[in-house]
């Protein structure tokens, strides 16, 4: 359904270290990263689209967050959203809702919620039961 998802960012090098923490715990790889334009994204699992790019923006003016915009990043299980969520933290995310179950978006909806220190807001979030992801305790 997607080509790639572009969110615009203020300092591209803090935003570089947040957003290469949360990839790397998400197991996406990093695919290119041009400091001089600046812009970085990676590849969705299988080193296919869709892409994650976070880019200064393009039109120069400063980057400022949509207000109702978030993106949200597949996991494997609940032990990596608490993972993904733990590591935005520690570079500078604020919490927008600790990973936990969701019942109102489905039975079985395991988020995190967080924005980058640009103000961006994410979520990490497994849909598969806790029996079914890989074990991990909720």
């Amino acid at each position: 359904m997607f080509s790639h998802v572009y969110v615009s960012v203020g300092d591209f090098e803090r935003a570089l270290a947040f957003h290469g923490a949360v990839m790397d715990g998400l197991g996406l790889a990093l695919r290119f990263c041009e400091r001089d334009k600046p812009w970085a994204g990676w590849h969705s699992a299988g080193d296919s689209r869709p892409f994650f790019v976070i880019c200064k923006p393009f039109d120069g003016q400063p980057h400022d967050p949509g207000n109702g915009q978030m993106v949200a990043f597949a996991a494997a299980d609940r032990a990596t959203v608490r993972a993904a969520y733990q590591s935005a933290l520690a570079r500078g995310g604020t919490c927008e809702g600790p990973p936990g179950l969701r019942p109102q978006y489905h039975a079985n909806y395991y988020g995190a919620y967080f924005r980058d220190p640009d103000g961006n807001k994410f979520c990490v979030a497994c849909h598969a039961p806790e029996d079914e992801d890989s074990g991990a305790a909720s």
